[in-house]
């Protein structure tokens, strides 16, 4: 009988060859527990040491039924799928894994902006219905010289910002209370208020957490304010923005368009009204992917349970 036992809760990967070579020298017996259903994962965690989880509910019914869980392991950034108060009561600590992605989330957060500045999208549609000198139709915009805005300046923003810098914006303004005013300087953006960034930006680009207090933060009034020329980013949570308040905005040419990788629900509804909308583009929460960030993903979502199991310290502790 090995040693360990660890379960991995996850329905979207097919190989677990980086979790397998970094557990199994610890002798470490590895489950995989393909479904999501709160009462499969209730009957299997009970004897686990470790949790690596991707997407499945960790409810408190689930930690409730652990009897020797030394740690969950969250693979990716956020954690919205897991009761932290359980896990808090239950003194469990929780890790995830910060920064895999950053590189890959910029990309794609400047690919999306550049789909709604450029509309190549649109005018793929359009070309391939026999429609040419679309100039007239749908108005471009040079980006050099505009404002960007940022709502949360965290490091998949920064990266951003570097991105961002070849192509001599005017102005680049960051709304984020947990970073100093310094930093922000520091990094040739301005420190402003929620307020400023939506009423002076050409380009708001979304990098919040999902919480309490940032659930809904982009809706009609937040949307009211913005410049009917802007386009909106996010590639960070979905319910950061009121969905039926976008899809009024962009009806109403409130705001020129939206990219967006991340939504209310996931996957899109198919009555979701933004598929029938041509001043957005959607992607499917794939922001965070490259086959690098995957490798990383997985490897470092292992290692943090590893640590843990071998008595050290959690990494990449997340503060409940």
């Amino acid at each position: 009988m090995a040693e360990f036992k660890v379960l991995i809760a996850d329905s979207r990967y097919d190989s677990y060859a980086q979790e397998e070579s970094v557990l199994e020298p610890l002798d470490v017996e590895i489950v995989i527990e393909r479904s999501d259903e709160e009462d499969e994962l209730v009957k299997q965690v009970a004897d686990v040491d470790g949790l690596i989880v991707n997407l499945a509910p960790v409810t408190a019914r689930v930690v409730e039924a652990m009897t020797r869980c030394r740690c969950v392991s969250r693979y990716g950034v956020g954690y919205d799928n897991v009761d932290t108060g359980a896990l808090k009561q239950k003194g469990i600590p929780l890790v995830n894994v910060p920064g895999y992605c950053a590189e890959d989330v910029s990309d794609h957060a400047v690919a999306l902006l550049m789909d709604c500045v450029r509309k190549i999208s649109r005018k793929d549609r359009a070309v391939r219905r026999g429609e040419w000198d679309l100039a007239g139709v749908q108005k471009v915009h040079r980006v050099s010289g505009r404002t960007f805005g940022f709502i949360g300046y965290g490091a998949i923003a920064r990266v951003l910002h570097r991105k961002l810098c070849g192509f001599e914006l005017g102005r680049v303004l960051v709304s984020d209370p947990f970073v100093p005013e310094e930093t922000i300087r520091n990094a040739g953006a301005q420190p402003v208020d929620f307020e400023t960034v939506l009423r002076e930006s050409d380009y708001v680009s979304l990098h919040a957490p999902l919480l309490p207090e940032t659930q809904g933060m982009i809706g009609a009034g937040q949307l009211a304010m913005m410049k009917d020329t802007a386009i909106l980013v996010n590639t960070s949570r979905g319910p950061l923005v009121d969905e039926a308040a976008l899809v009024e905005a962009l009806k109403a040419g409130q705001i020129a368009c939206a990219g967006l990788d991340v939504h209310e629900t996931e996957p899109l509804a198919a009555e979701s009204e933004l598929r029938s909308l041509e001043n957005v583009t959607l992607t499917d929460h794939a922001g965070w992917y490259s086959e690098e960030s995957l490798v990383d993903l997985k490897t470092k979502a292992a290692r943090n349970v590893a640590e843990v199991l071998k008595g050290n310290p959690p990494p990449n502790l997340v503060r409940l």
